[in-house]
């Protein structure tokens, strides 16, 4: 047989391309189009059609960026549309959008003029069903037209205005096309889902296969039967050509995948929060009237922040969606309420996600989620286990692990163990995409690609456009259907998240473990791009923690003297989660999305400072003593952990010595020897006697690094920035200020446009120097970082993470270790020889990199770097330009439990009242090394004081906790604050808490009033 393969697959392309598609809609007659354009931001439904509209020509170029466009559109149906066999009536509305990118460009939203939302109109799925407007031969509604531009530009990581409403222009960026009433033909339809997907295995099956030619064939004889020129007229029998390989059934080996529909959309991104917010309803919408099609149709909702705006914004959509939800088809998924970053947020906050989202889910839906859901965050943290499974969770899913450039993971179902030994049942889906249209190429690629084959058989896709949103389309749900049981493709079913994960963990017993972290090699610039949104979110976290603290001793102390305010807390904790989205808090956002997040950090600030002000003169009452407010978790000068007093005085000053080439400063704990440069040669503790700076180097050293990634500007930093440094050695100006609590040494320094102003500070009785940085940042496509090369042989750094820490080498024996050359740490990074270590502490940066080289005397300079600022240029081409002040402190001769210690003091400002009486702490606990991370009166409003705490140190410790107020019984609990058996808690009589923890253990008491 002649192999005529590629001619007939060139014959069917064609075919498809100028017969099929042509053919699904036939006769179409225009729409009467009239428009009204919102003169600023979006306006609510009941408002817009309230409007005058004024007739608009079809065609017409429209939409600035960000401008809405409100359409009504009117015209009748003929009276025999729609009655033939296999046919229908929609409405087809064209804004001018391409088919390449769904998502990120013009969209709509299709209402009925009674303000009901019928659903999006967008690039792949553009259509309105006639029966959505209510039946008859009217046609009367309204689009809500979105000029979003396409910031994406093809991912060319070109700079672009469009990303801030103020520079994006005022020209039209697209053009209507057709906007019709139209006939479907429901066979040619249904003929176009069969030669997609037969076409799309058929690509997939190796060559040698019979199944591959049987598909051929049968395709080419659809084609012979039909005729080109009557394509609606013979559909029927180029189906029936086809019935046969589409029946034949699935191997008795073939993968299982389980595919429930999804649509995974950035809380913000190359768009505003308030865009989102819309893309949410148009989503959702398409998704309810796909439901009301299929009931076979499961549809998975990772975020409670979603749902909120839905409730806030679509009330009516809302009641939709909660019926479908009670109805099994629309899931709640995740339990957070955002799809967070895990690298960055503090402790606390990480449990907030889930406290939040899920009560949220269960007040609204009675719906408790068992799954974390994250498939694009950005690596995921080693404490990510614990927390999950202490908000009553089971299952964890990721997808953006398969972007890995380097090392490849070797499981798609394991047991994922955390830090404290805690170990999670998680699921990569091998699909390798959380967007998936069920192509055959996906599929295929779902059962190559999975790594566990023999111990288990099935995985999970989510399917359908996410990013900018849209979820599932027709065709997608066609395409599931048709390979539910077909020979050559894997078997797909749709349902939900917990149908899979329940199976899997049932077939796959013995699970291969992956320990800690799951770091992306990838996207590692994303721990210090937009520092003010970092900034904001640290501070917002400390903020947060300190206004709970003291407004539950007040309420304690004082009893209805003083009401808490939990509402107002919990709006402002909501507040602070959204900003943690795995697109904001990152700094991979158009410079609208930091824009709102600086001003809501500002916002947050304000009324926390008002909140924390109003319960501390609450507590120390009328007078004209100052008392400091210790809201750390270890005792400040003289002052106990969580309470209030008036603070000691050190015993001893500061003392400075210039010399001809240099500045000492001692206060007879630590001593730093600075340059005429402001740069570190010397820094010892008198306790040790041992030079943390190595010899020969010096620290406190500023470096410029060129910083062109090769791809995702804002997202990535390359290994090979190392390459090209400029340090900063040279001081414009040094000079020194002296008082009896501290010498400051302030150095003034300039490179290409920017600004440098550094105080190092000595205080008195402090155990480390301080180091703020402040510059009038201009540069673009460089890097920042502060080093310090330490006189220390480590083989690992230990760098803070959510309740503990994280020990990662410092050498590069592995692709894996040498893929590491930046990494996360929150408020503090440590690095050890066996008895002596230095602790470096920082109050908002996150990026790190910890190097090492022998020097020519034997020793070993492990070199710590703090990055502090970036200049990308997309998706913000002005990102971070400006005034920041970065914070560090560098503490010699410090242990683990140093670097904790110097982390909450670098964080938690010295904060003073003045009054006439000090506050006991509401708690305390015998062991430092276990640390209180958050007081606050219990959720469910019965007063009840909760203490959340952890093991800090990674070892086992055992305390006691007290109440210093009256208590009646203490109970241990889950995040959630649900009473639970937890090992190593024992109450006794007081009631006392005795704690034997293991290492990082997370533990959540509730004490009864």
């Amino acid at each position: 047989m002649h192999d005529d393969r590629r001619i007939t697959e060139q014959r069917l392309d064609r075919f498809v391309r100028e017969r099929i598609l042509p053919a699904i809609y036939g006769r179409a007659i225009p729409l009467q189009l009239s428009s009204w354009d919102a003169p600023g931001e979006p306006v609510p439904a009941a408002e817009a059609l309230r409007q005058v509209y004024a007739p608009k020509e079809p065609g017409v170029a429209w939409g600035k960026a960000w401008s809405t466009k409100w359409l009504r559109l009117q015209g009748e149906v003929p009276q025999d549309w729609g009655m033939a066999e296999s046919t229908t009536v929609e409405i087809i509305v064209d804004l001018g959008f391409n088919s390449d990118v769904p998502g990120f460009q013009c969209e709509g939203t299709a209402w009925r003029a009674d303000g009901s939302i019928i659903k999006a109109i967008s690039p792949r799925n553009y259509h309105v069903p006639l029966k959505l407007l209510g039946g008859g031969q009217s046609v009367d509604f309204y689009v809500e037209a979105a000029a979003n531009p396409d910031v994406a530009q093809g991912w060319s990581f070109a700079p672009t205005l469009l990303g801030d409403k103020a520079t994006s222009g005022d020209e039209p960026r697209y053009r209507f096309g057709r906007i019709a009433i139209a006939e479907l033909n429901e066979t040619v339809w249904e003929l176009n889902q069969d030669i997609w997907t037969l076409s799309g295995l058929m690509h997939e099956l190796p060559m040698e296969m019979p199944r591959r030619h049987e598909i051929l064939r049968a395709l080419e004889r659809m084609m012979d039967v039909m005729d080109p020129d009557d394509v609606a007229g013979t559909a029927a029998a180029g189906r029936a050509e086809l019935a046969e390989v589409l029946s034949r059934p699935a191997y008795a080996s073939a993968h299982e995948l389980l595919a429930t529909g999804h649509a995974h959309i950035d809380s913000a991104w190359l768009w505003p929060v308030r865009e989102t917010i819309r893309k949410c309803a148009r989503t959702f919408s398409n998704v309810v009237a796909l439901m009301d099609e299929d009931p076979d149709f499961v549809f998975s909702c990772s975020s409670a922040q979603q749902m909120a705006w839905m409730k806030e914004f679509f009330p009516e959509l809302f009641v939709r969606i909660r019926e479908k939800v009670k109805g099994g088809q629309f899931v709640p998924v995740g339990g957070m309420w955002v799809e967070s970053d895990t690298n960055m947020p503090g402790g606390e906050a990480m449990a907030r996600q889930f406290v939040e989202g899920k009560s949220f889910f269960l007040n609204e839906f009675d719906v408790e989620c068992q799954e974390a859901w994250l498939p694009d965050s950005f690596g995921y943290s080693g404490a990510i286990p614990q927390i999950v499974k202490e908000a009553g969770s089971r299952w964890f899913l990721t997808q953006k692990i398969s972007w890995n450039k380097v090392n490849r993971m070797p499981h798609h179902t394991f047991a994922w163990e955390g830090i404290d030994g805690t170990r999670l049942f998680t699921h990569f889906p091998p699909v390798d995409t959380y967007n998936a249209e069920l192509h055959g190429r996906e599929l295929a690629h779902a059962e190559r690609n999975y790594r566990d084959h023999g111990r288990g058989t099935m995985s999970l896709v989510p399917f359908g456009y996410g990013d900018g949103g849209g979820g599932p389309t027709r065709e997608m749900v066609a395409a599931a259907h048709r390979t539910a049981d077909l020979e050559g493709s894997p078997k797909v079913r749709m349902g939900a998240a917990r149908d899979f994960f329940i199976r899997a963990e049932a077939e796959y017993t013995n699970l291969p473990v992956w320990v800690g972290e799951m770091y992306l090699e990838m996207h590692r610039g994303t721990y210090t791009s937009q520092a003010k949104t970092k900034l904001g979110n640290r501070r917002s976290e400390h903020l947060l923690r300190e206004a709970e603290l003291w407004c539950a001793t007040a309420a304690v102390r004082l009893g209805g003297a003083y009401a808490y305010p939990a509402d107002e807390l919990k709006r402002l904790w909501r507040l602070v989660l959204l900003q943690q989205f795995h697109d904001i808090l990152p700094g991979s956002s158009i410079a609208w999305v930091h824009q709102d997040a600086e001003r809501n950090y500002e916002a947050i600030a304000r009324d926390l400072e008002g909140i924390i002000s109003h319960a501390a003169h609450a507590l120390v009452g009328e007078g004209d003593q100052q008392f400091l407010l210790n809201a750390a978790p270890h005792q400040r000068n003289g002052v106990p952990a969580l309470g209030a007093a008036e603070a000691t005085a050190p015993h001893s000053g500061v003392q400075v010595d210039e010399l001809d080439d240099a500045y000492v400063l001692d206060n007879g704990i630590i001593r730093a020897v600075l340059n005429r440069d402001g740069l570190l040669t010397s820094l010892v503790d008198h306790a040790s006697g041992r030079d943390a700076i190595a010899p020969g180097h010096t620290g406190n050293l500023l470096e410029l690094f060129r910083d062109t990634p090769n791809e995702w500007d804002a997202w990535d930093i390359e290994e090979f920035y190392r390459r090209n440094v400029t340090p900063l050695t040279h001081a414009d100006a040094i000079d020194v200020e002296r008082s009896a609590e501290a010498v400051v040494v302030e150095v003034k320094r300039t490179v290409g446009a920017s600004t440098i102003t550094q105080r190092l500070t000595l205080d008195a009785g402090a155990a480390s120097l301080g180091i703020s940085t402040t510059v009038d940042w201009q540069e673009r496509e460089k890097m920042l970082k502060i080093a310090f090369p330490l006189d220390v042989r480590a083989d690992r750094s230990a760098s803070e993470t959510q309740f503990g820490h994280v020990f990662r080498p410092t050498h590069t024996n592995t692709s894996w270790e040498a893929a590491k050359f930046e990494i996360c740490a929150h408020r503090w990074i440590h690095v050890a020889e066996p008895g002596y270590g230095v602790a470096v502490s920082n109050s908002s940066s996150y990026g790190h990199d910890v190097t090492r080289a022998v020097r020519a005397d034997g020793g070993t300079t492990t070199t710590v770097r703090t990055s502090l600022l970036r200049s990308a240029r997309f998706p913000d081409p002005e990102a971070d330009r400006g005034e920041h002040t970065l914070e560090l402190s560098i503490r010699p001769g410090a242990a683990i439990a140093d670097a904790v210690e110097e982390g909450y003091r670098t964080n938690l400002k010295p904060r003073f009242v003045t009054g006439g009486q000090s506050v006991e702490p509401l708690v305390s606990v015998s062991n430092p090394a276990i640390v209180v991370e958050a007081v606050k009166l219990a959720e469910d409003g019965s007063g009840d004081v909760i203490v959340r705490l952890y093991e800090s140190l990674g070892e086992r410790s055992t305390g006691t906790l007290r109440a210093n107020f009256e208590s009646s019984d203490a109970m241990a609990t889950d995040l959630l604050e649900r009473t639970t058996e937890t090992p190593g808690v024992t109450v006794e009589e007081g009631p006392v808490v005795k704690l034997v923890l293991r290492p990082f253990q997370l533990v959540t008491i509730r004490l009864v009033r």
